[in-house]
């Protein structure tokens, strides 16, 4: 095997074209924590779910979760193969994130009758999110030198979540006193906070469209580009055994990566259902955050020490013991404590396997590859919020969402066991 990266690291490494491609991950993580993690599923359980159970509750944002991701799944392969053909990925980047940031401050404006069109917009706003990743992670190439995928990778998630928490932060400080702000309540607050988690997405994705490089575009690109992106997934799919450590890779990624997104996007319903206060909620996963910022660097400089392997082993091992603890959680606190421990562990998780995807897939197909990827992450999230959607149906009980998660996590850490190190690639 060989010996793994540990010289100095230099300091031009952290250039203007990475503080802009870090900026993307700032920029769309304020929907990430404070959308898709707080407050859509706690306003879909207040406003436009009142009254309904808290079952009921559960399966909606489950399946909306869960069809967001089909679409993706579907999508992402595709919009990959389109930006590597035409050399379009910041176009694409563009207008997807454009159309998130439009859906999500249009969740300020839907009225408490308008369930479904609250549905369909949060719908929209996680398409947006997840395709534009497909270009932004792609573009990971043009910033940095394989050798340093780790550290840009980890600093990128690090600076998503200082963003994310944020305005997160922000959003706390005026539901604990909203009358100061000069709104009536906290529903009114809420949906301010959409619209500024629409604006906020919208102003910080500019660094990366003015200062990142497009990269070349693939030569021959003609013809209908659809049709051939189509052709090269089939292409992709037909050779994909060709890529072994790819293969093991991506199995076991997408196994513990649809239980480390369910644990995610689904605490704050979890809490609810254990009947935790909405303010306890929203700290929790605030500290969740302010703890990924450190944390997620300090895995990346692990990650750069020792490689992705060790680090994404005990991550795991880590949402193994969490996940078994909080079956018998029933106290506020211990949910605290499991937002720490999260904290420490979930930047590291997402930022090691995008490095370590990025240093065994081929460099001039990357816009494919990270479509593919992208393509399983999505079927990895439908996967995850269904099983949770089909366990809320049998059983009644919170606390069964664990239950199902943990076969995935202890089966994906034993295939990553078997995957070499990106050195020995």
């Amino acid at each position: 095997m060989a010996r793994l990266n540990t010289a100095k690291i230099p300091a031009g490494v952290f250039n203007r074209k990475v503080i802009a491609w870090a900026l993307y991950d700032w920029a769309n993580s304020a929907f990430a924590l404070s959308v898709m993690a707080v407050l859509f599923p706690l306003f879909l359980g207040l406003y436009w779910s009142a009254g309904d159970t808290g079952g009921v509750v559960t399966q909606r944002l489950a399946w909306v979760t869960a069809a967001a991701s089909a679409v993706v799944f579907v999508l992402a392969p595709v919009f990959g193969s389109i930006a590597d053909a035409g050399g379009y990925r910041k176009r694409f980047l563009f207008v997807l994130a454009l159309l998130g940031a439009a859906a999500t401050a249009g969740l300020g404006l839907a009225p408490q009758s308008a369930l479904h069109l609250a549905l369909f917009l949060y719908l929209l706003a996680s398409v947006g999110y997840y395709c534009s990743t497909v270009f932004y992670d792609s573009l990971l190439i043009e910033v940095v030198e394989p050798r340093y995928y780790n550290l840009v990778s980890s600093f990128g998630f690090a600076v998503g979540y200082l963003g994310g928490a944020a305005l997160l932060a922000l959003h706390v400080w005026m539901l604990s006193m909203p009358a100061s702000f000069g709104f009536p309540d906290t529903n009114a607050v809420i949906k301010f906070a959409f619209v500024t988690v629409g604006a906020w997405w919208a102003i910080f994705m500019l660094p990366l469209l003015f200062f990142i490089p497009e990269g070349a575009q693939r030569s021959g690109a003609r013809g209908n580009v659809i049709r051939d992106a189509y052709r090269e997934l089939l292409h992709t799919l037909r050779n994909i055994g060709q890529y072994r450590n790819i293969v093991l890779f991506l199995t076991a990624y997408c196994l513990y990566i649809a239980a480390v997104f369910t644990v995610i996007f689904m605490a704050v319903n979890y809490g609810q259902r254990l009947g935790f206060e909405q303010k306890d909620l929203v700290m929790a996963l605030m500290v969740t955050n302010f703890v990924g910022f450190p944390a997620t660097i300090l895995y990346g400089l692990f990650g750069h020490r020792y490689g992705s392997k060790l680090g994404l082993l005990v991550a795991l091992a880590v949402y193994i013991a969490v996940s078994a603890w909080a079956v018998f959680m029933d106290a506020v606190w211990q949910f605290y404590v499991m937002a720490i421990i999260i904290g420490c562990v979930q930047g590291g998780v997402q930022s090691l396997s995008r490095s370590w995807y990025a240093a065994l897939i081929p460099a001039q197909n990357s816009g494919e590859f990270f479509g593919f990827y992208n393509m399983l992450t999505k079927f990895a999230h439908v996967c995850g919020p269904a099983l949770v959607g089909v366990a809320a149906r049998i059983s009644d009980s919170p606390k069964i969402v664990l239950l199902v998660l943990l076969p995935l996590l202890i089966l994906g850490g034993l295939l990553l066991v078997r995957v070499p190190n990106e050195s020995a690639v």
